[in-house]
This record gives structure tokens, C-alpha cells and sequence, in this order.
């Protein structure tokens, strides 16, 4: 069983920047990808970037550029790196994990707001 906690969400100005992380109570070894989803308002969830064990990432189209998926194993943490926020990145974040035994993991969420 794995349990997930997000941290790092809040309010930015468009173009701002804000580091999201996920802590796993897992170690990464046993986590075989590890990815950021978001929903925003009135819109399904959807992939923001995976990054496997081995560090293998992809990304959306609309995060390629300006985000960064990064592991610290050592810390059990994955991290993303938004940079050059836009409006359309407010969304609620989720962290989501995959066992190396197949079995996925859901955070609760944070809140990410890109507002003038």
C-alpha cells in the first residue's frame, strides 16, 4: 500500500513559477512510475508528465517546455517544476504512482491557481 501527499500548490501571477512535490510513503524502488494528472474547472483529468524508475519522462504538449518531472529517490519524492504559468494551468493536481506489482496510487490533490 502506498499512500501519496502533494504539497507546493497556491496562487501565482501568470508567468510565475511553483515546485509541486509528491512525498510516497513507498520507496521509489518499488514505484515504477510516478506522474503528475490535473483537472481544472469543468474538465476531465488529464496527464501532465511520467517519469519511470529508470527516468524515463513525457509530458503533455501543453507542459513540454515549461514543466519538469524530476525524481529524489533518496527522499522518496517526485517533484514538478512549472515555470511560465498561464491561466489555463489552474487546476487541481494529482499525484499518481504505479507499483512495480501494477497496482496505482492516487494523492488527494493541490491547488494550483494562476491568476492576475
Amino acid at each position: 500500500q502506498v499512500q501519496l501527499v502533494e504539497s507546493g500548490g497556491g496562487l501565482v501571477q501568470p508567468g510565475g513559477s511553483l515546485r509541486l512535490s509528491c512525498a510516497s510513503s513507498r520507496s521509489m524502488s518499488s514505484l515504477y512510475t510516478m506522474g503528475w494528472y490535473r483537472r481544472a474547472p469543468g474538465k476531465q483529468r488529464e496527464l501532465v508528465a511520467t517519469i519511470t524508475s529508470r527516468g524515463t519522462t513525457n509530458y503533455a504538449d501543453s507542459a513540454k517546455g515549461r514543466f519538469t518531472i524530476s525524481r529524489d529517490n533518496a527522499k522518496n519524492t517526485v517533484y514538478l517544476q512549472m515555470n511560465t504559468l498561464k491561466p489555463e494551468d489552474t487546476a487541481l493536481y494529482y499525484c499518481n504512482a504505479i507499483s512495480t506489482d501494477w497496482l496505482t496510487y492516487w494523492g488527494q490533490g493541490t491547488q494550483v491557481t494562476v491568476s492576475s
